[in-house]
């Protein structure tokens, strides 16, 4: 998911490049992880490869990234960690000039922050395509995603669900006119002005509601709000953050389908994947096991229980069977 608007993330980026194009990206550390094949990486098709993985700063791109390294490392490669890379650009930057390898990124990142589209594509898999295609000239190769979409989304406590008796947000909109009082939102700041936030949701879903109704807050403190449903009904998540899980929130469906997609994806710097062609097969199984309901459980590890990202990342490939420990 973007965690800056498409213009203010075309502003940083636009500000780091000359950075980026003269130091270029800071060193990282081995990963020392004693690890072997499991279901993945039999046979160690990437022995003797060196690939260095990235991420940006936050959460599940820490846990995305240390699976990244962990199973290139199962397969034989030696691996350095360049993990928590502050801001998309930054690692963007890094795969795209070589600086490192590997990373997932999110399809509507690339189609709108990195290619420059306003339009998003509703349909998942001609997104993924669309982004596919028009990143070939940049030397980034995006493997086939996964469905683990970290996109915005409406969510409401199961009581106020059943109460309120909302499925989907077009739901909510009704109850916005039948019972205009019932829709209080809470939201971040962003959120409240973005036109891919609730300005556009309202317009795409007809819905009208007034100031009074929308309590802007810290993204944090939305989901303790939403869970109690002291100052809203409804509050603005992210479909992967681990405190839904945790939290007993109801995702409404975006029945309209208004919300970008934001698929992860294995991006593959191309010299790389060209020189180690086996990265897509090794690749191929993880990508395929993840899903929103991955993402909240380890994401809820590390947010919610204080656990570190690089040993979840751990645990549950080796619990997968993806990969051996020792």
């Amino acid at each position: 998911m973007r965690r800056a608007s498409a213009p203010a993330a075309a502003l940083t980026a636009l500000a780091l490049l000359p950075a980026l194009a003269g130091c270029g990206l800071v060193s990282g550390s081995p990963m020392t992880d004693e690890v072997g094949p499991g279901s993945i990486g039999k046979g160690q098709p990437l022995k003797g490869a060196q690939l260095t993985v990235t991420s940006k700063e936050f959460t599940e791109q820490i846990i995305l990234g240390s699976m990244l390294g962990l199973v290139f490392k199962a397969a034989g490669a030696q691996v350095v960690d360049r993990t928590n890379i502050q801001g998309s650009i930054g690692a963007r930057e890094a795969v795209k000039s070589g600086d490192a390898d590997a990373m997932y990124e999110y399809t509507g990142t690339g189609w709108i922050t990195y290619l420059g589209n306003t339009e998003p594509i509703p349909d998942p898999q001609k997104q993924w395509k669309a982004v596919r295609d028009g990143d070939r000239g940049n030397g980034v190769t995006w493997l086939p995603r996964s469905t683990l979409n970290n996109t915005y989304a409406l969510a409401v406590n199961p009581a106020n669900k059943k109460k309120l008796g909302v499925e989907d947000v077009s739901d909510v909109a009704a109850l916005s006119k039948s019972d205009p009082s019932a829709v209080t939102v809470c939201v971040g700041a962003e959120f409240a002005s973005r036109e891919d936030g609730l300005p556009g949701l309202t317009e795409a879903y007809g819905m009208k509601i007034p100031a009074s109704r929308i309590k802007k807050m810290s993204d944090g403190v939305i989901y303790t709000q939403t869970a109690s449903a002291r100052s809203c009904n409804f509050g603005q998540v992210s479909t992967t953050d681990g405190r839904i899980k945790a939290m007993d929130l109801q995702v409404l469906d975006d029945d309209k389908r208004f919300f970008p997609q934001y698929d992860a994806a294995p991006t593959i710097h191309t010299r790389t994947l060209e020189k180690y062609p086996a990265i897509a097969k090794v690749l191929a199984p993880l990508t395929k096991a993840l899903n929103n309901g991955v993402a909240q459980e380890l994401n809820g590890r590390v947010d919610v229980d204080g656990e570190d990202p690089h040993e979840v990342a751990k645990d549950w490939l080796v619990e997968k069977g993806f990969i051996k420990e020792g």
